[in-house]
């Protein structure tokens, strides 16, 4: 069942103003169980053309100087806003997902069907996936923004914008502690220190 797009976002992600009132639209709620979950119920990088994922489609999106074989992605240079990282390997390079697959489980994805799950471990067009670095990237884990924030300062706005961008979009609830460092990131936001 397709999810209506309740903010109006066009794959651009709101900027800190529309994401304060959009944090304040997401149901506050425990933690769910980890009961039934595995990465198989998110059905990933699904195809995107010949031989190629939805990986190459984020590793070619992120990266600048980008080399093919057909569509496979086999080089090029990405910076890991995550930590402010330079990579021309795509091996050294994750696709993250914004807001976790475990995570996304935990808040309200338990009760979607595989094909929902699916869509959403997928989407490329809300700010979900990104390439970054795979150290970043297994720090994180499932770890929300109360447990977990980029090493690099500079990049918690944006951070903070998408995850609630990701959350509101898909109708997942959060912590009462994750909205606190929601809150706390969108004060780092040029428009919040004026």
């Amino acid at each position: 069942m397709p999810v209506e797009d309740a903010t109006g976002t066009t794959g651009t992600p709101p900027d800190a103003g529309d994401s304060v009132r959009l944090l304040g639209q997401l149901t506050v709620a425990k933690s769910g169980s980890m009961r039934g979950y595995s990465r198989d119920r998110f059905p990933h990088w699904r195809n995107a053309g010949r031989n190629c994922d939805v990986r190459d489609t984020v590793l070619q999106r992120d990266g600048e100087d980008v080399k093919l074989s057909g569509c496979n992605v086999v080089g090029g240079h990405w910076v890991s806003v995550y930590d402010d990282r330079t990579f021309t390997e795509p091996s050294d390079v994750d696709i993250d997902h914004m807001v976790p697959l475990a995570n996304a489980w935990r808040s309200g994805a338990d009760k979607w069907d595989d094909e929902r799950r699916g869509d959403f471990a997928n989407d490329l067009t809300r700010p979900q996936l990104l390439a970054v670095s795979a150290s970043s990237n297994r720090s994180k884990g499932d770890q929300d923004p109360s447990q977990w924030k980029p090493a690099n300062r500079d990049f918690w706005c944006e951070y903070a914008v998408d995850w609630i961008a990701v959350k509101h979009f898909w109708q997942l609830r959060i912590t009462t502690t994750e909205k606190a460092a929601l809150s706390d990131m969108l004060d780092t936001c040029p428009a919040a220190r004026e």
